[in-house]
């Protein structure tokens, strides 16, 4: 009897799959087009706009985070943020769920797309990125991701291609993108095909080439900290063969990078555009790896809590927070004080059509404070640039 009852009890404890029936399915309209973004009334300008991208963080997830910094006698730098809204993340594609790229794309240019595609609309377009609009007003601009350069997010902000697989094209197109930094993993798509580390089937040399056009280039950690960014107009950094190792692990820290990304950009008068990726959240939702979320998590604050510090100091610059997706469908089941434990519920290890937050502070973040779709936020980022049409326009394909 009493090996039968501690069984159930086992069997109690373990995570339920659970199987929609007829019971949870719901009719949906399918929608082929969205608003964009109506003008921000009393709008201010905005001189810098900083983008920090969660990768698949949820609002769970921030939660899950926010408990554990509370344990540590702390709280969450995204709580320091004067509004918060949620982002509709959904893509075109018919399950209505977004990939990285189709988020990432939207987040980027300001259009919807379906997913795979990074930086192109369903048509094959090369959409305006918000980078490109930068460079345009004479702002510098920059790239900061804790995996390959070459993934979804980062690419989506600097190359356009009809699949996010192709990353030696997204590579090439990085290369000659005049990004003033880009930091971050994936040195090997950068490489001729004939380096021991290159995984490149061509014979490309595309340090080389970011060198020929000014950029000061490492792969090298020490080499790196020893620079003197003042002396530095143009900053390329990979610091690992493929993606970099998890928080606490990297030869190089996101808030390394993203510090001397706000060091060289900073230096413009007129002002630049960054995109920082907190990329590993995402693999820790479709691990199912809650520890891993966390400290993820965590790390990716201590980023934003920077960022606002330069921010607060500047007072031209706005901040916007958010994610491409939710991934897991996380939700935080049992706590314990007693022992310090946070137990977690997963219903997929697939991405979710769950909200993500937005958070935003500096010149307009007013505008952030409520229910926006993915792609109406850098529309209404850029109207501190005094743009209204950014998304009237066509590259060709």
């Amino acid at each position: 009897m009493k090996l039968r009852t501690t069984l159930l009890a086992l069997l109690l404890c373990l995570p339920l799959a659970i199987y929609a029936d007829d019971n949870d399915t719901v009719a949906i309209k399918t929608f082929k087009e969205y608003p964009d973004a109506t003008a921000i009334e009393g709008v201010k300008k905005v001189k810098n706009i900083i983008m920090l991208i969660g990768d698949w963080m949820g609002f769970t997830q921030v939660t899950a985070a926010r408990i554990a910094a509370f344990g540590r006698g702390v709280g969450l730098a995204m709580d320091r943020m004067e509004e918060t809204g949620q982002n509709l993340s959904l893509s075109l594609d018919g399950s209505l769920i977004t990939d990285s790229a189709a988020g990432a794309t939207a987040l980027a240019s300001g259009v919807k797309t379906l997913n795979g595609m990074i930086g192109e609309d369903p048509e094959g377009r090369r959409l305006r990125t918000i980078a490109d609009l930068a460079r345009e007003l004479g702002k510098s601009t920059g790239v900061v991701a804790a995996c390959e350069v070459t993934h979804a997010t980062p690419a989506c902000f600097a190359s356009h291609v009809k699949s996010r697989a192709n990353a030696w094209e997204i590579a090439r197109q990085m290369a000659d993108e005049p990004l003033d930094v880009l930091l971050g993993g994936g040195y090997m798509y950068f490489l001729p095909g004939s380096h021991p580390e290159s995984y490149r089937d061509d014979e490309l040399d595309l340090m080389a080439r970011m060198r020929k056009r000014g950029a000061t280039v490492t792969m090298d950690p020490d080499e790196f900290r020893a620079l003197d960014l003042s002396k530095v107009k143009s900053l390329v950094g990979l610091f690992a063969r493929s993606h970099m190792k998890p928080a606490g692990e990297r030869k190089v820290s996101l808030k390394e990078m993203t510090r001397a990304a706000l060091d060289v950009l900073g230096r413009n008068p007129k002002g630049f555009f960054l995109m920082v990726e907190g990329s590993q959240i995402d693999w820790a939702g479709h691990a199912n790896n809650l520890k891993y979320n966390v400290a993820e998590t965590l790390d990716f604050d201590g980023v934003i809590g920077m960022v606002l510090d330069f921010a607060e100091a500047d007072g031209e610059t706005l901040v916007i927070v958010t994610a491409d997706h939710e991934t897991g469908g996380l939700s935080l089941n049992a706590a314990s004080e007693e022992k310090s434990t946070l137990t977690a519920g997963w219903t997929t290890g697939k991405h979710t059509a769950n909200p993500v937050p937005i958070f935003a502070q500096g010149p307009n973040s007013h505008a952030f404070g409520r229910t926006l779709h993915n792609h109406q936020i850098p529309q209404l980022a850029v109207q501190g640039w005094g743009v209204k049409n950014f998304t009237d326009f066509a590259y060709g394909k």
